[in-house]
């Protein structure tokens, strides 16, 4: 197999040869076939997620084939097309008992770990997937099953993207129709944060976003208005076309503390603000205790409250019906050995989203 490596921050990802142990007996091998290049792949280039071991292969938002299944799998099959989800949940424990297996303790699998083929020595795989990669091993509870028919491609960014937007309006925030919502960042998340708003029936929908490409996509994908922060204040056009504050926003970026800010500024009286952007670590959010004070609600939202065994297949079905977008999600396609090429074109904001065709 073949992988792209990050060996350390601020460096490019090196490709390297790989051997795959043998399948434990709960476990499946994938051949994967695609793997969207994510934000938080690059918050571990930049080096702003520390908790992130490297060397490690990146990339944790893949589909592919199922090509191996351990003697104990059931429900899965050799052929079967999976997605994949980067969060495990163990079933037992109070939050996944709650409902929220989004938010279970269990750890990464770092079974099935690849190995140099010279010295047999192990690397590790971002959030146990790794799917910057040809092949992975990884437990069967997180391959979750999809008709073939869907294109692979585009079902992959349901494992990360699609899922964490259109989750947190739908699952977290639960957006009632009518209702008003400010985006802060029209990056793959944020514009599925919009669709998701769009889908539900709220309106207006403010995209806001620094780059005007970005802005055009964000109406493209269902927003009413739009507003470029470079130049003008966010809080206060938003509050001029929802009349008074948005009833919810979300913040999608996930670089520095100020829109953050912002998303609880332009809400109104018990306004609910959601924080979907994963921010680089010890990044403050600095503000006055009483702008809380109307009773503004303030919450975040971990992988959009996924369910993935429900929510996976529900989003596939929405694709397939022609109410959710992911062919126009998919802006560029690269092969592995592009991946840098990938990472430079989301820096300069060109991409809704990058795909690795890893065929």
């Amino acid at each position: 197999m073949k992988a792209a490596v990050l060996y350390a921050p601020h460096t490019p990802l090196r490709i390297e040869e790989f051997d795959l142990p043998d399948v434990g007996p709960d476990q499946v091998r994938v051949r994967l076939v695609a793997s969207g290049v994510c934000h938080s792949d690059w918050h571990v280039v930049k080096g702003e997620w520390p908790h992130i071991p490297v060397p490690t292969i990146l990339g944790h938002e893949g589909a592919g084939v199922v090509e191996e299944v351990g003697a104990e799998v059931r429900g899965l099959q050799v052929g079967d097309h999976v997605v994949l989800s980067w969060k495990r949940n163990c079933g037992t424990c109070e939050m996944c008992q709650r409902g929220y297996p989004n938010l279970c303790d269990a750890p990464a699998d770092t079974r099935g770990l690849p190995r140099f083929p010279g010295n047999g020595q192990t690397m590790n795989k971002m959030a146990g997937l790794g799917t910057f990669s040809t092949e992975t091993i990884v437990p069967a509870d997180v391959a979750i099953p999809i008709p073939k028919e869907v294109p692979l491609r585009q079902a992959a960014l349901v494992g990360c993207g699609v899922m964490t937007g259109v989750g947190a309006v739908i699952n977290t925030a639960q957006v009632q129709p009518g209702t008003s919502v400010a985006v802060f960042g029209c990056g793959g998340v944020g514009l599925n944060c919009i669709q998701a708003a769009a889908m539900v029936g709220a309106g207006p929908i403010v995209a806001v976003d620094l780059r005007d490409n970005k802005l055009e996509m964000a109406r493209s994908f269902g927003a009413t208005h739009t507003v470029n922060a470079g130049r003008e204040d966010p809080v206060a056009r938003i509050q001029a076309i929802t009349g008074g504050g948005a009833h919810y926003a979300f913040e999608a970026i996930g670089l520095t503390g100020e829109p953050f800010l912002q998303a609880i500024q332009c809400t109104r009286k018990r306004g609910v603000t959601v924080f979907v952007g994963h921010a680089p670590e010890n990044t403050p959010v600095q503000m006055d205790a009483r702008l809380l004070m109307p009773e503004k609600m303030v919450i975040a939202s971990m992988y959009g409250t996924a369910r993935p065994r429900v929510d996976f297949p529900r989003l596939i079905g929405l694709y397939q019906a022609g109410r959710l977008k992911l062919d126009e999600l998919v802006s560029r396609v690269y092969p592995l050995e592009q991946v840098n090429e990938a990472f430079d074109a989301l820096a300069r904001g060109e991409v809704a989203r990058s795909v690795l065709d890893l065929t």
